[in-house]
């Protein structure tokens, strides 16, 4: 279920960015423990410890969820709801790339800056 990949890219990010709060820590744990037991992804991807990881667990988690949706019968009740757990995945799959992609650029203009800096104002040689 959406939700379940959803508290577990909470819970993963929160990790990786440092935040402490316990409270959102046991909401998303709650989250996960309605239900259908979450799958190894699910769980493992609540434990990443880097935004790659993060970003290829959600998105082989979101391919399970993919193929429930694939496997459930057309005149199944749920299937609209489960439809729109997909766009919603999607949707947060999209942003995850688009900040991964983000910070990957600060990233490398934080190099291109420091060049330009030493340009601006070259080392003094120790001659």
């Amino acid at each position: 279920m959406a939700c379940h990949e959803i508290a577990a890219l909470r819970l993963g990010l929160m990790r990786i960015l440092g935040i402490e709060d316990e409270a959102e820590r046991r909401h998303e744990l709650a989250e996960l423990n309605q239900g259908d037991p979450p799958s190894g992804e699910v769980r493992l991807l609540s434990d990443a410890r880097d935004l790659t990881r993060l970003k290829q667990l959600f998105e082989a988690s979101l391919s399970q969820l993919e193929e429930r949706v694939a496997g459930t019968p057309a005149g199944d009740p749920r299937l609209p709801y489960l439809r729109s757990l997909v766009i919603l995945s999607k949707k947060v799959e999209l942003d995850l790339r688009n900040e991964l992609e983000r910070l990957t650029r600060f990233y490398r203009d934080l190099d291109e800056m420091h060049d330009f800096v030493h340009e601006m104002y070259p080392a003094p040689s120790n001659a």
